[in-house]
């Protein structure tokens, strides 16, 4: 964990001084120096007192690197094709159980010619044209604005019904940490 480093950052980011923490928090500047380069690991109630003297919640200061907000640019986003019909899937973003990708259904295009199961929980919203969706004994038609969820253990399908190509934003979770594929 690099606590001290994210201290710094918030510390400077706020042109806050190390003299200005110390008098908050009554800790020496050297113990400060040593904290912010790593040198020592400071306890939870001094970190506490730090993260008041920051303003900021102690448990952000907890937050690893990959648990912190990251951002996806439109340009930079990760392009995949996923299933028989080479769907195309963006990701947009992703935790570490959570994976939240845009997937492209030309005219009459779907996610494979009989119903599928994987683990996980789906939520969909369907961004632009008209869809079909099947899962088990259910169907539904879905048109833009529309959204649907469902647990992904039992069998189901996407197809686009319409004439244009379809877009749908879909967010997986899943319990354990994996690559999420669209099968």
């Amino acid at each position: 964990m690099d606590i001290g480093s994210t201290i710094r950052a918030i510390r400077k980011r706020k042109n806050i001084t190390i003299a200005q923490i110390c008098e908050q928090t009554g800790l020496s500047q050297g113990f400060m120096s040593q904290v912010e380069t790593n040198k020592t690991s400071p306890s939870i109630a001094t970190l506490e007192s730090i993260a008041g003297a920051l303003k900021v919640p102690i448990a952000y200061l907890l937050l690893r690197k990959e648990e912190r907000i990251q951002i996806v640019r439109a340009p930079e986003r990760m392009q995949t094709t996923s299933g028989p019909e080479h769907l195309k899937v963006s990701h947009l973003g992703r935790t570490k159980n959570m994976r939240m990708v845009l997937v492209e259904f030309p005219p009459g295009s779907s996610t494979g010619e009989h119903p599928h199961a994987h683990e996980g929980e789906e939520t969909h919203l369907v961004i632009r044209g008209k869809i079909r969706v099947e899962q088990g004994e259910d169907e539904a038609m879905l048109e833009e604005g529309d959204a649907f969820s469902w647990n992904a253990c039992t069998p189901h399908k996407v197809q686009n019904i319409g004439e244009d190509t379809a877009v749908v934003l879909i967010a997986v979770y899943t319990e354990e940490q994996e690559d999420w594929k669209l099968t």
